[in-house]
């Protein structure tokens, strides 16, 4: 019983040893992105929204959130990559997401457009997500 009581606990504390989440933020004016990364062993979870209130120069535009969340796949050195399908349609949405120390970048696919529409969007445009500490 004592031995099974030890590898139980061994198992656990080996499973959170490789479990973890990040979070990042990017505020640009009016509009916030929200990146989250749940890694436990070699699963990966992404999982980001948006909230865009409309800025000073997109006047009569309307606000807007968005989120899309799945499984990601590690495609390189501090690159994930989530690939979401459309409910509505044959398209795909694709983010690409860089990874540095302290940061993140999105890039999206033009079939995100399905999953975000009016002036939300996913891509950071070359603006790092600040990782949440």
């Amino acid at each position: 019983m004592k031995k099974l009581l030890i590898l139980s606990a061994t198992l656990f504390l080996a499973n959170n040893a490789f479990a973890g989440t990040e979070h990042y933020l990017l505020r640009d004016e009016h509009h916030v992105h929200h990146l989250k990364i749940t890694t436990l062993g070699d699963d990966i979870v992404i999982s980001t929204d948006v909230d865009f209130e409309p800025n000073d120069n997109e006047a009569g535009a309307k606000p807007c959130s968005a989120e899309i969340s799945g499984e990601g796949k590690k495609t390189g050195d501090n690159q994930l990559t989530l690939k979401k399908h459309a409910h509505s349609g044959a398209s795909y949405c694709e983010l690409s997401i860089s990874l540095d120390n302290d940061s993140a970048k999105i890039e999206q696919s033009k079939d995100c457009d399905n999953f975000a529409a009016g002036i939300c969007h996913f891509s950071s445009h070359d603006k790092a997500l600040t990782k949440i500490k």
